[in-house]
């Protein structure tokens, strides 16, 4: 990130173990407590904005009607451990 770039200061207390993790991987790592938080943030930021974009995917998908039955995709599965599996229910 280039150090022209607009920043801006967020605190937050976090328990002792987990500060002590920051500095152990930052010193590892050779880069400041402020990069691996900031990568950490990041990461999870994006993490979190996929998984609200997979649940409004899926469920859209259900007021659409793009369902499997229950039943269908419990007898699929228990057919998985038999000698004649049933096909994927669709």
């Amino acid at each position: 990130m280039s150090t022209t770039a607009n920043t801006r200061s967020v605190t937050a207390h976090v328990p002792v173990e987990l500060a002590d993790r920051i500095d152990e991987i930052a010193t590892r790592l050779e880069r400041s407590k402020n990069w691996i938080v900031r990568q950490a943030l990041a990461d999870w930021l994006d993490q979190e904005e996929e998984r609200d974009r997979l649940t409004r995917e899926a469920l859209a998908n259900v007021d659409a009607g793009h369902v499997i039955d229950h039943q269908a995709v419990r007898e699929w599965a228990e057919s998985l451990s038999t000698d004649s599996p049933l096909p994927v229910p669709r």
